[in-house]
């Protein structure tokens, strides 16, 4: 660390493992903007896939990029809510003292540091300003989950009035937006999930829902325009026979809640057969102004709302991940920077 350079407290990764033992509070030092940069004095954040699977260091190969005994970048964290503190002078429509939410994911600056700290850097394209209504805890929790929804069920499936959609994982993160999102697009949506959920699946918009702890929902008799599986619990051959003829089916990494280890095989075997008669295709997150102002409008109009199963404060980020690893979190994580 350089002398006389400002320090900020942050959640520092000391390894891979459990999260209580890798993670632990400390100082870093304050990242500085670049030219198309803002600089974001954090207020909440919220832990996503990404984060506990570089904690836990799973799968392994991926340490070659992240690094082989600890990550390069020791700041976990991509989503963010907070107060712009300073815009690098390529950034355009955001100033010192707007309230902005976005994300870091996507991002390979060297300066971009993790939102799990008092500050951080993010490009200025990735960030958007915040609804008012909206508070920072729901703003940081709602963008790679209502990202990844709105792109799977608008952009993917192309969902309209009258589709008939089911979200495997309909109670987690991605889950509980990509329901109302469909929902407020005049689908009729089925969510699957297991007993302690139903009512809550059921209270965000899911016509049907089926509880997959007493029933197996590749065996339903219904077929789908769009499924979206955010589990990958279930061969994808047997997921793709609800599909309608021209259904299309809809792996998802970014909220499985079985881990990146046990997910990306069965994406592959589900990219294999979409070489046959079944679409497959999957919904690449895009951390862009119109995706946020559009995600921004449906919950500033209330059409969705974000689900937070518990809050935690920055000193005990160890927990939240830890809460999240155990992959039963009721929609989000989130993480509160006082």
């Amino acid at each position: 660390m350089t002398t006389g350079q400002p320090t900020m407290r942050a959640i520092v990764q000391h390894g891979y493992g459990t999260p209580r033992d890798v993670l632990r509070p400390g100082q870093v030092q304050c990242p500085s903007p670049g030219a198309a940069d803002v600089l974001i004095r954090v207020r909440a954040t919220s832990v996503n896939t990404p984060d506990w699977a570089t904690v836990a260091g799973v799968p392994s190969i991926f340490r070659l990029s992240t690094g082989l005994r600890r990550p390069g970048q020791p700041v976990r964290g991509s989503d963010v809510a907070g107060v712009v503190e300073a815009a690098g002078p390529h950034v355009t429509g955001l100033r010192p003292g707007d309230e902005v939410f976005g994300s870091l994911w996507g991002s390979t600056a060297k300066t971009h540091a993790g939102a799990f700290a008092e500050y951080t850097v993010a490009p200025g394209s990735q960030v958007a300003r915040k609804p008012a209504a909206l508070s920072f805890q729901d703003a940081a929790a709602s963008v790679m989950t209502g990202l990844t929804a709105l792109i799977a069920m608008r952009d993917v499936g192309q969902v309209a009035a009258g589709s008939r959609v089911l979200v495997n994982g309909a109670s987690g993160g991605v889950g509980t937006m990509a329901v109302q999102i469909a929902a407020s697009m005049g689908a009729e949506v089925t969510g699957v999930c297991g007993t302690r959920n139903v009512e809550l699946v059921r209270s965000i918009g899911a016509a049907r829902v089926i509880d997959y702890t007493t029933e197996d929902f590749t065996r339903d008799r219904q077929r789908y325009d769009v499924i979206l599986d955010n589990v990958l619990n279930r061969p994808p051959s047997a997921t793709a026979r609800l599909l309608t003829p021209q259904g299309v089916l809809i792996p998802n990494s970014i909220g499985n809640t079985g881990g990146l280890l046990a997910g990306l095989p069965r994406i592959a075997r589900a990219m294999l057969i979409g070489l046959g008669r079944t679409t497959v295709k999957t919904a690449t997150l895009t951390v862009n102004r119109d995706n946020l102002s559009a995600l921004a409008g449906l919950l500033e109009s209330g059409t969705v709302r974000v689900v937070i199963d518990r809050a935690y404060p920055l000193d005990r980020t160890a927990d939240a991940v830890a809460h999240m690893l155990g992959h039963h979190a009721r929609g989000k994580v989130a993480i509160t920077v006082p």
